[in-house]
Parts: C-alpha cells; sequence; structure tokens
C-alpha cells in the first residue's frame, strides 16, 4: 500500500475548477463583446475592455498555468517585476502628457 503511493506524481487537481473557469472566462468575453455590441464609446468603452480583459488574464495566469498553487517566492518573482513595469509606463505615460501639454503651450504662445 505505501508503494502504490509512493508512485504517485505530482497533484491532482478537480477538473470542474477548470470548467467554472472556462465558464467564467466565456461570460467575461461574452461582456467584452457587449461592450461593442452596445456601442459604447470614450472612456468606459476602453476602461471596461481594460477591466474584462485583467480578469480574463488574471484567471488564465492562476487556474491555468497553475500560478494559484504555487509558492509565495515564484509568484513574487513572476508577478511583482510585471508590477512594476505596469507602474513604470504609468509613470511614462503621465510625464508624456505634461511633454506634450508644455509643447502645445509654448509653440502655440510662439506661433501666435
Amino acid at each position: 500500500m505505501a508503494n502504490a503511493e509512493a508512485h504517485v506524481e505530482g497533484q491532482q487537481h478537480p477538473i470542474g475548477i477548470y470548467f467554472k473557469i472556462w465558464a467564467l472566462l466565456f461570460v467575461l468575453s461574452a461582456f467584452s463583446y457587449a461592450v461593442d455590441y452596445y456601442h459604447l464609446e470614450g472612456g468606459l468603452r476602453w476602461s471596461l475592455i481594460l477591466i474584462f480583459m485583467i480578469l480574463k488574464a488574471g484567471l488564465i495566469v492562476a487556474v491555468f498555468m497553475h500560478m494559484m498553487w504555487e509558492r509565495m517566492a515564484l509568484m513574487c518573482a513572476i508577478l511583482l517585476p510585471m508590477t512594476f513595469i505596469v507602474v513604470f509606463i504609468f509613470l511614462m505615460t503621465s510625464e508624456a502628457d505634461y511633454t506634450f501639454a508644455l509643447r502645445d503651450f509654448f509653440f502655440a504662445v510662439g506661433g501666435a
């Protein structure tokens, strides 16, 4: 009996969780398509699309890439640099907006 248990390799996850995540991904994709179907525009459209995209990517990484069952060190090694990249992108876009506004101000004043 002990020998049979020694040959079991890896960890088995119930298949039901995968079906639930597939269903949730299907629902989130339907919501994402509904944004286009109802012709939402502007900031609401893009914020909804980005929210649904991030939720779907998070579910895929957590469940299908087995990140939910990994050690904290591995999660930090993968997710922490990506978090820093997102923060740096936000900082660069805000700096770019400031730079473009400053150029508009000086070129408009100099050209008039």
